[in-house]
């Protein structure tokens, strides 16, 4: 028999036009609790990806405890922080400059505020979309693993072998860990509980021996907030039953808590006749298991379906081909990109370079990825979140357009920029129109 090593990620995001009543709620209700369950399983481990927004919005709202909560866990190595899009852009739909900037923004946030407990080694890309574009921009900040849903994977389902993504040049290819969607998605929506799942994972390989690893991976909200008390009832208890194991107590009691994978598994023996289940974080994944070989993982997101991908629609919930609401979001986003790069290249000192200044933040911001999910209408529909994200992309049209006004661009390039913004109202217009009739 083998060892089945099971990694965790928790997705830790809030949009940067949430409420603060929502976010007491999720406060309350998903993120004390789990790093409860986490001080009351010392043996559990998880890799946590927390988006600097949101660790910037705990801090603003009074929401210290959060973050020192996970500082801790971390400090102590019960998780591991994953790198990210500060503001969970989709990463594959904006070009290389904006995903270097939204990675190095979310290391700089978060290096802050966890200091030296801020020590990612892997990449959680937002809502898991992927193209090989990506691959570049998260190696140039040291990531040595990316998590992708299942659906990408194009070669057989690996358990026993961590595969490498191929980049664009020779030997720039990073460690590709798939998740596991089934299983996840189970979790997700409470089609198994923690004894069982744990149970399904010591029987996944009845033929075989050998050590295999499970990834799963969801929001973290789905514990507590979107499934009342689902940090106790499956994610408690699988820690329970994983910890169920001779001579655990005796490993707790004798090493420091911050165990390595290694002396955990010294220590621990399996039920008879059945692998024995450890509780690991991905990056762990990654050192024990066997290099596999180079692929080139499709481009998906952890929504994305098999008919999607046969559709060549690899960003469903973001960006369809035939929604209305998709294409002028995308192109209203466009043109207050466009004139942000302007204000940047064209700002004089004063008030033209503070203007410029401030698209270049709001910017940032606008790319968010939750306006566009709430206008997929897969079933998502929300006129509010689509409205505050219109209202950002605005905010940065008008800063813009200000400081290449009042800053040194040639009248033909101000007129320019007059016309796109003439051009974004009318969108904006548009957009408002499919959200009063629509």
């Amino acid at each position: 028999m083998g060892t089945i090593y099971w990694a965790q990620l928790l997705h830790f995001y809030q949009p940067p036009i949430q409420i603060p009543e929502v976010l007491r709620k999720v406060v309350d209700e998903s993120y004390r609790p789990l790093i409860e369950v986490f001080n009351q399983h010392p043996h559990a481990r998880a890799t946590v990806n927390i988006n600097g927004v949101l660790t910037e919005m705990l801090y603003e709202h009074g929401y210290q405890d959060v973050i020192d909560g996970l500082g801790a866990l971390a400090a102590r190595g019960q998780i591991e922080f994953a790198g990210s899009a500060k503001y969970h852009a989709i990463l594959p739909l904006i070009d290389p400059d904006e995903q270097r900037r939204q990675i190095r923004r979310n290391e700089l946030t978060n290096r802050h505020f966890f200091g030296e407990a801020w020590r990612p080694r892997g990449f959680f890309p937002p809502e898991m979309c992927f193209d090989r574009t990506i691959i570049e921009p998260v190696l140039d900040f040291g990531h040595e693993w990316m998590i992708l849903s299942g659906v990408a994977c194009p070669a057989a389902w690996p358990v026993d072998r961590v595969y490498r993504a191929r980049g664009a040049e020779p030997g720039h290819d990073i460690a590709a860990v798939f998740r596991d969607d089934v299983l996840s998605n189970r979790i997700s929506f409470q089609d198994v509980d923690g004894k069982g799942f744990v149970q399904h994972l010591r029987e996944m390989r009845p033929d075989g021996d050998g050590d295999a690893y499970v990834v799963t991976a969801m929001d973290a909200e789905t514990f507590g907030h979107h499934i009342e008390n689902w940090d106790q009832l499956f994610l408690a208890e699988a820690y329970e039953e994983v910890s169920s194991v001779p001579h655990y107590a005796q490993m707790r009691q004798t090493r420091p808590l911050a165990q390595s994978t290694r002396a955990l598994l010294e220590m621990t023996e399996a039920p008879a006749g059945e692998d024995r289940v450890l509780s690991v974080t991905v990056s762990d994944v990654v050192e024990r298991m066997p290099r596999g070989e180079l692929i080139d993982p499709h481009p998906s997101s952890w929504s994305t379906t098999h008919e999607d991908l046969s559709a060549g629609v690899p960003y469903p919930l973001w960006r369809a081909p035939g929604n209305y609401l998709h294409k002028l979001q995308w192109e209203h986003i466009d043109i207050a990109l466009d004139l942000t790069v302007t204000a940047q290249r064209f700002a004089a000192e004063g008030a033209s370079r503070r203007h410029a200044e401030i698209a270049r933040g709001l910017m940032d911001a606008a790319l968010h990825s939750c306006q566009f999910w709430w206008a997929s209408r897969r079933p998502h529909w929300d006129v509010n979140m689509i409205l505050r994200g219109l209202d950002q992309q605005s905010d940065v049209a008008v800063n813009a357009y200000r400081a290449i006004n009042l800053g040194t661009a040639p009248e033909p390039v101000k007129r320019d920029a007059y016309y796109k913004v003439v051009a974004a109202r009318d969108i904006e217009a548009k957009i408002h129109d499919q959200l009063f009739w629509d």
